[in-house]
């Protein structure tokens, strides 16, 4: 194709899986909560701020970077064990969408919090890692887009090899598949809900540092969650490999649809054309590309 350039090509969508990494990161807290409780979480972008703020807010009072990490972890586990504890247990079997109330009302709580604790001034966060263009095989990358990126996709290979190889991981695929028959076994549902909402607190701590150090640690942090949506509707609302491969593929068509579509529709395309994507899909396969079908029988 004359006057088409590769490198140019390649350098927007490398930077499109890369920030599709991210995406996936954020998608798959979704998606333990969901698998586990039929719950879709959308406090899940309160604790992503609740996280950044809380680290960001602890090293500028003077502690230390491993110590404001490690108490933040802690307060993120137990945020997530007291969520499950004092808000999904008691609306354990009730309709999904009191459920997802449920987490939308926590939502607001939990920024409330944030608020009161730390205040609502706009924080930098500076994780160590310039931003600066680093050429690998003739192709520029951000520094810290590629940084990111590697400890996002570490995170994601471990959430996934320890819920397929652990026995923690067993009991959670086990509930997943089929809550009665878990019972029915011997599994002890409160300890894997508490141990899920822990994970997805870990994951907000981790998806909240690399997002606030790209976009600043402020209120409107907590939307990033929506970059999930279309990840999830892309890959299944009930699928891990599903949210790896839906982040994947909506980074990629979002930064190429901006660079490549959005001159002739007057830019600012990447902020919709995920959505436009993921709806299209779903009206040739609504469970996704990776989601369990439902089929109901009269």
């Amino acid at each position: 194709m004359d006057g088409f350039d590769f490198a140019f090509f390649a350098e927007v969508l490398v930077g499109g899986l890369l920030s599709g990494v991210m995406y996936s990161l954020v998608a798959i807290g979704f998606v333990l909560i969901y698998k586990t409780s039929g719950a879709l979480n959308f406090a899940q972008g309160a604790q992503l701020l609740f996280a950044a703020l809380t680290f960001v807010s602890l090293v500028e009072r003077g502690i230390s970077f491993p110590l404001a990490l490690l108490a933040t972890f802690a307060l993120m586990v137990l945020l997530g064990l007291a969520v499950e504890r004092v808000v999904l247990r008691p609306l354990v079997n009730q309709p999904p969408i009191t459920l997802f109330m449920a987490t939308l009302g926590l939502s607001y709580v939990i920024e409330g919090a944030a608020q009161m604790l730390w205040g609502t001034q706009v924080h930098a966060l500076d994780l160590g890692i310039a931003d600066e263009p680093l050429e690998v095989w003739g192709i520029l990358i951000s520094t810290f887009d590629l940084f990111a990126a590697a400890i996002a996709g570490t995170m994601v290979a471990l959430l996934s090899a320890f819920f397929r190889y652990t026995h923690v991981g067993l009991a959670f695929r086990a509930v997943a598949d089929d809550t009665y028959a878990a019972i029915a076994v011997g599994l002890r549902l409160p300890r894997i809900w508490a141990t899920v909402w822990a994970t997805a607190g870990t994951i907000a701590l981790v998806a909240g540092l690399l997002w606030g150090a790209r976009l600043g640690v402020q209120f409107s942090l907590s939307l990033v969650v929506l970059k999930a949506l279309p990840v999830l509707m892309l890959g299944g609302f009930d699928s891990i490999l599903g949210a790896i491969v839906g982040g994947l593929l909506i980074g990629a068509l979002e930064k190429l649809a901006e660079v490549y579509l959005g001159p002739f529709v007057g830019g600012g395309i990447e902020s919709w054309f995920a959505y436009v994507a993921a709806l299209a899909f779903l009206l040739v396969r609504p469970s996704g590309l990776f989601g369990q079908k439902l089929v109901e029988r009269a």
